[in-house]
Order: C-alpha cells, then sequence, then structure tokens
C-alpha cells in the first residue's frame, strides 16, 4: 500500500524532494541540491531519471532482464515506457511494473537514508535488492515455482514462462 502512495505522489510531483521543500518554504534555497552530491537541483525527474548515480540503476535492471530501451525525462512516461519494453502480454507488463516500482521505491528510501543516516548504498547493491524483491514476488505469484535464487536472477522472464 505504502510503495502505491509513494508511487502516486511520485507520478503527480507530490513527493518531498528538495525543491518541492523549497517551493513550499520548508527548506532554504541553499539546500535544494541532490543528496548524491552532483549539484544539480534535486527534482523528481532529476532524481529518478537523470542523476548520474541513480539513474544508473535503470540501466543496470535493463541489462539484468535483457531488454534494450530509453529513459524519458518525464516520471510518467518513463513508467508507461518501461512497462511495455519487453512487448505485448499482462504477465510482462505486470513484472515490469513491478520492477520500475521496486527501483523507484529503492531510490526513494536510498535518497532518504543519504539525506538523514548519511548512509550509502551503492547502485550494484540497489540492483540486488530489485532482484531479491522482484524473485520474492515470482515466488508468491506462481503456484510451481521450480527456479532457485540463481537462475531467477539470471533470467527473471523466463522463470515467469514469457521469456
Amino acid at each position: 500500500m505504502k510503495v502505491s502512495v509513494f508511487a502516486w505522489r511520485l507520478i503527480r510531483d507530490r513527493l518531498s524532494t528538495k525543491a518541492n521543500l523549497v517551493v513550499r518554504g520548508v527548506i532554504l534555497v541553499d539546500d535544494i541540491f541532490c543528496v548524491s552530491g552532483c549539484g544539480h537541483v534535486e527534482t523528481a525527474e532529476y532524481l529518478f531519471l537523470s542523476c548520474a548515480t541513480f539513474a544508473s540503476l535503470w540501466q543496470q535492471v535493463r541489462e539484468w532482464i535483457d531488454i534494450v530501451g530509453v529513459d524519458y525525462n518525464i516520471i510518467a512516461d518513463h513508467l508507461v515506457q518501461f512497462t511495455h519494453l519487453t512487448s505485448v502480454g499482462k504477465a510482462k507488463s505486470s513484472f515490469m511494473q513491478l520492477v520500475w516500482l521496486l527501483c523507484s521505491w529503492l531510490v526513494w528510501t536510498e535518497r532518504n537514508h543519504r539525506l538523514f543516516n548519511n548512509t550509502v548504498t551503492i547502485i550494484p547493491r540497489l540492483l540486488d535488492k530489485v532482484k531479491l524483491l522482484s524473485l520474492g514476488w515470482l515466488k508468491a505469484h506462481k503456484v510451481v515455482f521450480v527456479y532457485g535464487t540463481q537462475r531467477s536472477w539470471l533470467n527473471p522472464l523466463h522463470c515467469l514462462g514469457i521469456g
């Protein structure tokens, strides 16, 4: 439920990004920069899609799933494009939407860990979290799931019977 609310807020630019907090008068303009230290203003589009640190997660996920695509600079368009990267089919679209939600949620939680806890998780570790959480979803939604962790990490679409 909280990830669904998060996604709704993300798509409508209602997250507490630094840019939004400045507009609302919560923080000073001096504190508007991205938590990754890149020097850009932290908007949702920048943080999730353009920041060199966090945007690299999308490329690594595409490599993991073995799909080709480009990233849009508008979050709603990015979701639609990413969800339909693997062609047509309810199972593929559902899995891709799950992966998009996982990636977005992990970027946001990593951003908050960096901001509030001063801790950094490297992007390959975030990719591992995407794989692990998606595996949990696969196991929960497949009546008979015969694949182990290694196999599902190597070819998740095949484990769904769609790749």
